[in-house]
C-alpha cells in the first residue's frame, strides 16, 4: 500500500471507559451529521437554500456478553440508569481504538461527555443455546477522530 497505509479491518478494536479497557462484540453509533434548515427566497421558485443548523451525533451503542456487576464503570452506569436522577449526571470520555495486525491503534475516536442512556439484554429463550448479550447505549456531546 502507498506510504505504509494498510487496509483497516473492523473486527480488531478496543474500548476504554474510565481508563479501563473492555472487550465488546460490537460498537456502533460513531456518527456525525449536520442538520439543515430549508429557507425559501421570495421570487425564487426553482430551489430553496439549505443552511447548516447544528451538528448532532448518534448514540454510541456497545454490545458484549453480560458481565458481572463489579467495577467502577458498572457502578457509574447503574447510578445513572437505576437512580432517581437526584445526583448530578457524571460524564466520562469513551475512547474507541481501531487496531492494526500488531495491536497498535491506527484510528482513535473519543466520545466526549458520554453518559449512559439505555441498558438492554437479549431475550431469554429456553429453546436456544445463545450467549446472553447486553447492550449499553451512551449519549455524547462531541466525537473527535484522532
Amino acid at each position: 500500500m502507498p506510504n505504509g497505509w494498510e487496509l483497516p479491518v473492523s473486527f480488531y478494536f478496543k474500548v476504554r471507559i474510565m481508563l479501563n479497557e473492555f472487550a465488546f462484540k460490537e460498537v456502533s453509533g460513531l456518527s456525525t451529521e449536520v442538520e439543515t434548515e430549508s429557507v425559501s427566497e421570495g421570487g425564487v421558485n426553482n430551489y430553496t437554500h439549505l443552511l447548516p443548523k447544528q451538528v448532532k451525533h448518534g448514540n454510541l451503542v456497545l454490545k458484549r456478553v453480560l458481565m458481572p456487576n463489579t467495577g467502577p464503570e458498572v457502578l457509574w452506569i447503574r447510578q445513572m440508569l437505576e437512580g432517581d436522577l437526584s445526583i448530578p449526571v457524571v460524564t466520562m470520555p469513551i475512547t474507541i481504538q481501531l487496531l492494526n495486525s500488531e495491536g497498535i491503534a491506527i484510528y482513535n475516536w473519543v466520545c466526549q461527555d458520554a453518559y449512559p442512556v439505555k441498558w438492554d439484554i437479549g431475550s431469554l429463550d429456553s429453546e436456544k443455546n445463545n450467549v446472553l448479550i447486553e447492550t449499553l447505549e451512551f449519549a455524547y456531546t462531541t466525537i473527535k477522530r484522532l
